[in-house]
């Protein structure tokens, strides 16, 4: 990425692809043609990924709108495509029993809801239109990385099954976790939950964007809009120095949204660099000898996370957070640093490391995602790397907010994200995180 980083430079436009795993198994093909003339749609929509795709798709389809998208680079360029290909049944960082403290317990059993129902919609999407991105087996593993980590675990489980109510997961003890899934010598336990499961990003992305085109939403790649502004009710952007209107914008960035863009998301979200590494593929003699049984994706209890997965071809897919500062993402010893906690999980895996790179999450202030809309200008933020699912469900809501609908009276839905105090100390304020969170990690 050649040291982009969405808090220092103005856009993302002609920087370079990431060097990642699944670019090198899925060609991208030509891009659309970018825009070349003056435009005037119903709806223009900003972001060419997962949010950006499926809203549009949602506007043409069930709300017969007539759809542009701009995307700065090509599809495929963005978070969506650098993840790890996770569908979970969460987003943000509040647990359950945090939401119903802080909003009632009513609103943490409607989003434990929505959250599911995303996942339920990808895996429909995916069937329905035949999408074929190497779907893996159900069920995704939140591991314990010590005996305490287990013990909270324990403690989520009991208030998702007798508060919550849900019947899609089970807590696994150290000995099960061992005996039927993995020999992480980190791990203590597990909660289980089993309609999970992962996917080839960059191969579900580009099914999403067959989809918007068949709906008829007119796509141009390699387009940048440069200006935006709100002239009496009609929105006049510039994409490519031509002239675009609209009704309604969709500002679907997430991470990579231009920082002044618009004062509806200046300063209100934290781009974080995730990293990832994915080994040679293993023979079956090292999965046996490190007790890599599972297909199932993982990710632990620490603050500064690990997540991982074996892949279709035996391949190992490691991944957790990266540098602080854009310019320093591509430092080989962040790659060391996965890989040597790869190490710590399994000692026995003898593999080299074929490839390395790093995306952009977008982390809010509350640690919610936010679908929000004001003067028929809407976004999705906040994901905080949880995306490839809830922005399933989060584009419905999203389209349905735009065209004046009712949704749920949830925050996800009703509050705008709420600013950075300081904004430009943001990444100031994630080093001392990250100092306080690697010391906690270790400690407890």
């Amino acid at each position: 990425m050649s040291g982009f980083d969405p808090l220092i430079q103005p856009h993302c436009q002609g920087q370079a692809f990431a060097n990642s795993y699944w670019a090198a198994t899925c060609p991208l093909g030509a891009p659309t043609p970018s825009l070349d003339k003056p435009l005037q749609v119903d709806i223009a929509v900003i972001g060419g990924g997962f949010t950006g795709l499926l809203t549009a798709y949602h506007l043409a389809t069930t709300h017969h709108q007539s759809v542009a998208l701009f995307e700065a680079n090509q599809v495929g360029f963005g978070a969506s495509a650098r993840n790890a290909g996770f569908v979970l049944p969460s987003t943000g960082r509040l647990g359950y029993a945090q939401l119903a403290k802080k909003y009632g317990l009513d609103v943490s059993k409607a989003i434990y809801q929505e959250y599911n129902n995303a996942v339920a919609l990808v895996r429909e999407h995916i069937d329905t239109n035949h999408i074929d991105c190497n779907v893996q087996a159900s069920g995704y593993l939140k591991v314990a990385h010590n005996q305490q980590a287990f013990s909270l675990l324990k403690a989520q489980s009991e208030f998702l099954t007798t508060t919550i109510g849900s019947k899609i997961h089970q807590l696994l003890s150290q000995q099960q976790l061992t005996e039927t899934y993995m020999h992480n010598q980190q791990g203590f336990g597990a909660l289980r939950f089993n309609n999970a499961f992962g996917v080839h990003p960059l191969k579900l992305l580009l099914g999403y964007k067959a989809l918007a085109q068949q709906a008829g939403v007119q796509l141009y790649e390699n387009s940048l809009v440069t200006h935006y502004q709100n002239q009496n009710g009609n929105h006049q952007l510039e994409v490519n120095g031509h002239r675009v209107s609209a009704n309604k914008v969709v500002i679907a960035a997430n991470a990579y949204a231009q920082r002044h863009f618009s004062p509806l998301t200046q300063g209100r979200y934290l781009p974080i660099l995730s990293s990832i590494i994915v080994t040679e593929p293993l023979s079956d003699e090292q999965l046996a000898a490190n007790g890599l049984i599972t297909e199932q994706v993982v990710m632990d209890t620490r603050r500064l996370k690990y997540y991982y997965r074996r892949l279709p071809d035996n391949r190992i897919l490691f991944g957790g957070r990266g540098a602080v500062f854009g310019h320093d993402q591509d430092n080989a010893k962040y790659q060391h640093n996965l890989r040597s906690a790869l190490n710590d999980c399994f000692p026995n895996l003898n593999a080299k490391v074929h490839y390395f790179w790093s995306g952009y999450i977008a982390a809010a202030l509350d640690d919610l995602p936010h679908i929000y809309s004001e003067n028929n200008t809407g976004y999705v933020l906040g994901y905080c790397g949880s995306g490839v699912a809830f922005s399933a469900q989060a584009s419905i809501r999203l389209a349905e907010k735009l065209m004046g609908h009712k949704v749920p009276d949830l925050p996800i839905y009703t509050k705008p994200l709420p600013k950075f105090p300081m904004p430009q100390l943001r990444r100031v304020g994630q080093l001392a995180y990250y100092q306080y969170a690697q010391i906690m990690d270790k400690v407890t």
